[in-house]
């Protein structure tokens, strides 16, 4: 078969059910054979190859396989992929795009669309791979989907030649192993025994949980140690669904973007679990400012580089966080618990936090709040809603204020990257993962406007998400800074806006404007039964801005 067919077919072999894409010239032999299984694989072609990645990216976190992008263009097409596959390396997110390059014999001669592409993407995702070997087309394919979901996922990028995919080749195409080389289930008893000896020392412990608990499915498994041990659990930034919302010990995030009740917690305890975390920037601060300095720390990753790498660890165990918990619970088995006033305590905090969300949610006054927005939603979202989350001071707010009791994932963010304009895409990807689940993806004005196009391939292939355009009229978090530390010396942070209900509704779509108290949750229950994509524009008080990045500015304060 041919080189392009070669591509496809390795891809069905895999089970690949949807590729995001954007037609190009270059790898025109890879769409004539996706025509031909159109009965098994779902193509999606978007607007820009950043938004695809994306896509890709939201796909990939709820499947839990690889989400799968084709770049149509060498040069132009291909570097556009720079921004999603960098968010997709600080995600460790399963993604692998195929790309063209210029034809092999036009190499190195200043060729139209020519880009040294592999030296471009290397050090933006886990593994690049450059075909330049016919015979190798297909199983560099499957070897991609393989690398990009084993051990610590990540992004891989296989860049093949123009002229390969025109040339004949001979397929020996296999089914990748999604687990080869996964230390996932791996159980060190000594270190578990270790582990359990230091936790019976404890007078103030608490479970910080972060994404390594969603890949491996363990939140169960987080559950069963919580409760049999009576340990409060929060959660690392970025990673509000790590367990469910309503289990009784959980807290919520850590850090700027969490909560006083779950950071204090982690201030004030003197044993800190961190499992499938790697207690990182967005979470620390790579300091002790919501981590205490003193706490005995057994950090459990499956990435040996992520232990003890920002803060010393008193054990560190290279293993699944789940598994682990899993055989923590067993080996603490009879042991009479010596904390219980220090987790009651917290347990009547965790209530009064949300009592008190729920009184600022009461506030009437105009223009809207986002605590009243945050309310509203709350209210109307169904139990099972996947929630997609862009960067910027309103989704800052929003993280730690949902509740997430519809299985892990249930919120997909940005994570380190701090990308604007992430969420919409994401979640058209992940409402093509899972289909039957509501998926609410939430903007600010600003973020919504970068990717406005994409909304045309939300239309066009039939996915049906939900919008929640945040319009505070600004760049908050920056707004929030010139306010806050440059005197209100404001400049470039005003953004003018369409209402976006109306450009919902010029493609045959659905849009709703709300400005009063309860048009949110309204405007909510009647979009979770439309038959179309839809965008629900909030006005919300612009004057309500949350600052993040203290620690860059205090050389401010200081003049």
């Amino acid at each position: 078969m041919y080189g392009g067919a070669a591509v496809v077919e390795a891809l069905r072999v895999a089970g690949v059910s949807h590729v995001f894409g954007l037609l190009g010239s270059t790898t025109m032999e890879v769409y004539d054979a996706l025509y031909d299984v159109q009965d098994d694989i779902t193509y999606v072609g978007v607007r820009h190859e950043a938004s695809g990645v994306h896509m890709a990216d939201g796909f990939g976190r709820v499947k839990g396989t690889p989400g799968v992008f084709l770049a149509g263009q060498a040069g132009p097409g291909s570097v556009n992929m720079v921004t999603g596959l960098a968010q997709a390396k600080l995600a460790y997110s399963p993604v692998v795009a195929i790309t063209g390059l210029v034809t092999s014999s036009h190499f190195h001669r200043d060729t139209m669309q020519e880009v040294d592409q592999h030296n471009l993407f290397s050090p933006l995702v886990k593994r690049t791979i450059t075909v330049m070997n016919p015979d190798r087309v297909g199983t560099a394919i499957t070897e991609a989907l393989q690398t990009a979901n084993s051990g610590q996922r990540g992004p891989v990028v296989v860049n093949i030649p123009r002229d390969l995919f025109s040339a004949q080749t001979e397929a020996r195409i296999r089914a990748p192993d999604y687990n080869a080389g996964s230390p996932a289930g791996t159980i060190n008893p000594s270190a578990i025994t270790r582990a359990c000896d230091v936790l019976r020392s404890a007078r103030s412990p608490v479970i910080l949980a972060g994404g390594g608990v969603k890949w491996g499915h363990g939140a169960n498994a987080i559950c069963h140690l919580s409760d049999r041990c009576r340990i409060p659990v929060v959660a690392s930034a970025g990673h509000p669904d790590v367990v469910p919302g309503h289990h009784p010990l959980y807290a919520g995030q850590v850090g700027p973007r969490g909560n006083e009740v779950a950071s204090s917690a982690a201030r004030n305890a003197d044993v800190i679990l961190a499992l499938g975390t790697r207690l990182s920037f967005n979470t620390t601060f790579f300091a002790y400012n919501d981590i205490n300095a003193d706490a005995k720390i057994i950090q459990v990753d499956i990435d040996p580089s992520a232990l003890a790498r920002h803060f010393p660890v008193e054990i560190g165990m290279l293993g699944d966080a789940g598994s682990t918990a899993s055989a923590m619970t067993v080996a603490m088995a009879g042991f009479e618990i010596p904390w219980n006033d220090w987790t009651d305590g917290i347990r009547k905090q965790i209530g009064e936090l949300w009592r008190s969300r729920e009184e600022a949610g009461n506030d009437t006054s105009l223009p809207l709040k986002p605590d009243r927005l945050f309310a509203e939603l709350r209210q109307a979202a169904p139990d099972d809603a996947l929630y997609t989350l862009d960067a910027g001071t309103l989704c800052l707010q929003i993280t730690d204020k949902l509740r997430y009791n519809g299985g892990s994932p249930s919120m997909l963010t940005t994570l380190d990257y701090g990308l604007v304009g992430f969420s919409f895409p994401c979640g058209l990807g992940a409402k093509c993962a899972s289909p039957g689940r509501p998926v609410i993806s939430l903007h600010g004005d600003g973020g919504f406007g970068m990717v406005l196009g994409e909304f045309s391939t939300a239309v066009q292939s039939g996915i049906r998400t939900i919008t929640v355009v945040m319009d505070n009229g600004c760049w908050g978090a920056e707004k929030a800074y010139q306010r806050s530390y440059y005197q209100g010396r404001y400049i470039g942070c005003d953004t003018l806006n369409p209402r976006y209900d109306e450009f919902a509704r010029l493609y045959g779509a659905t849009g709703f404007y709300c400005e009063e108290p309860g048009s949110v949750a309204d405007a909510m229950s009647e979009a979770l039964h439309a038959d179309t994509p839809v965008i629900i524009h909030v006005k919300v008080d612009p004057d309500i801005m949350t600052l993040f990045r203290r620690d860059s500015f205090a050389h401010r304060l200081q003049r």
